[in-house]
């Protein structure tokens, strides 16, 4: 007799994050049930927590927390033959419908019927056990851990991002914002071939942690005169930016992209904000400044995956703070206000 509890993090309504025993959920035909080892918590399981929505997706019932995760194959449903119980797995956690053109084409991310963790109306992985689209569900090599496995999430926004803003050989990046996804994309793009990055943020001990991490230089927001923020970026760097790539969402933040970024380059927009911001986009026009969005990412995982089992990015030092399941709720409170620096939070589903 295998385990009947299913020990999961459940946001009931806004503001109630409660720890429920729920039934083990079975796999079906293309998916496999893993234990699950690793979650890390994310701005947007923050944000659900503390405001029941975010832009048009609302919590309306019961839903499991959670998306960046890791854990061990336990059961293999029909049809399934690249993993076997036992295996460890990073999970992709938006499944797309693969039918329609988005898919076809390649952007499945962009698909209209993809079905994510921990986004209304499903159910995340914040819990002892959890089922997946096993396609979406990458192996690990022995030496990647379950932690970096979790990271691969995140790590995805970042590729998605500096693909998106076309970093490559000898880029001057500006990095918006210096929270675990800014954090990141500076992983990805010294990867990549980044010359020079600077990140800015409004908390100097995230900065500080930037320059641990390889941030070339770095400016602390003290006004949001995005014209004198500009000219301080310009003169450490020797020049303008060629790539700005905005995590922080806020709107003074996205402003001072558009004006610190070279004539004839590319501006890309990670973090989410206020759903209508005011930008000086006759500025972007005549400059040729091109703006991007990005939606989560698409075909990255692997590449993840690779960056982290051969050495080329080192996710580790991200991981600030580690929980138990059952203290979900001090984890969730930890991220919010981001005591004693912490940066990703992981929380470990396994029983002691």
């Amino acid at each position: 007799m295998g385990p009947t509890k299913n020990l999961s993090a459940v946001l009931m309504k806004k503001g109630d994050l409660q720890l429920v025993d729920r039934p083990i959920p079975e796999p079906g035909n293309g998916e496999v049930q893993i234990k699950i080892h690793s979650v890390g918590i994310c701005g947007s399981d923050v944000h659900y927590w503390t405001n029941g929505e975010i832009g048009d997706f609302v919590v309306k019932a019961p839903m499991v927390l959670g998306h960046e995760s890791c854990g061990t194959v336990s059961k293999v449903g029909e049809g399934v033959d690249h993993l076997k119980v036992g295996d460890r797995v990073a999970i992709e956690p938006a499944v797309p419908c693969r039918r329609c053109k988005y898919c076809k084409g390649g952007r499945y991310n962009l698909c209209k019927d993809i079905a994510c963790c921990a986004t209304p109306p499903y159910d995340g992985s914040l819990a002892r056990y959890y089922v997946h689209a096993a396609d979406f569900c990458y192996k690990l090599p022995d030496n990647v851990s379950e932690e970096e496995g979790a990271l691969l999430e995140p790590l995805s926004v970042g590729i998605h991002a500096c693909r998106r803003a076309g970093v490559s050989l000898g880029s001057v990046v500006l990095i918006c914002g210096a929270g675990p996804i800014g954090l990141v994309n500076l992983l990805t793009a010294k990867s990549m071939g980044a010359s020079k990055v600077l990140m800015t943020d409004i908390d100097a001990g995230r900065l500080a942690v930037a320059k641990t991490l390889g941030a070339d230089h770095t400016v602390l927001v003290d006004t949001k005169d995005a014209k004198t923020l500009a000219e301080k970026i310009e003169n450490l760097l020797g020049d303008a930016p060629n790539i700005t790539i905005e995590c922080s969402g806020a709107p003074p933040s996205i402003a001072l992209a558009i004006t610190a970024t070279s004539s004839g380059g590319c501006v890309v927009l990670v973090g989410l904000g206020p759903s209508v911001v005011e930008l000086p986009v006759v500025d972007a026009a005549v400059r040729e400044v091109d703006i991007r969005g990005i939606f989560r990412y698409v075909n990255c995982y692997p590449t993840a995956l690779a960056m982290v089992a051969s050495g080329t990015v080192n996710v580790k030092p991200l991981v600030t703070h580690r929980f138990t399941l059952e203290q979900a709720l001090q984890a969730f409170e930890t991220t919010r206000t981001g005591a004693d620096g912490a940066i990703k939070v992981m929380i470990k589903c396994e029983e002691n």
